[in-house]
């Protein structure tokens, strides 16, 4: 699935705007948002995989979260933590479309913590 990238997509997920925004601002988000919207991710690509019937069994999804992981690289950002890393290398694995489809609900993940963080500290 992995492709060769062009000088106009330097990463892989540069290529769909609302995707790479989303990204974006997950990777100057706090460590604990960062984590949640993370775990929220793989619940996300797993639901849609199951809807796709990609994963047919446990295994099926353990193997895809399996696929790619190299425990040895730690050059990205989000390298730095094994659950934003699986879910990362999840979403990359994921057709284009789903990517999309998932980014869309990824960037209103982002911007409502982002909005609850701003209101918890207008309370204090």
């Amino acid at each position: 699935m992995k492709e060769e990238y062009t000088n106009q997509h330097r990463r892989w997920y540069d290529k769909d705007p609302v995707l790479s925004q989303a990204v974006s601002t997950l990777e100057k988000s706090d460590d604990e948002t960062q984590i949640r919207i993370a775990l929220n991710l793989i619940k996300i690509i797993i639901e849609h995989n199951i809807e796709d019937e990609k994963f047919e069994a446990v295994e099926d999804i353990i193997n895809a979260v399996g696929s790619g992981l190299d425990d040895n690289r730690k050059g990205r950002w989000y390298d730095i933590d094994t659950t934003l890393r699986t879910a990362m290398n999840m979403l990359q694995n994921c057709p284009e479309a789903t990517q999309h489809i998932i980014a869309k609900e990824m960037a209103k993940m982002v911007v409502d913590r982002i909005k609850k963080d701003e209101d918890d500290e207008e309370e204090v």
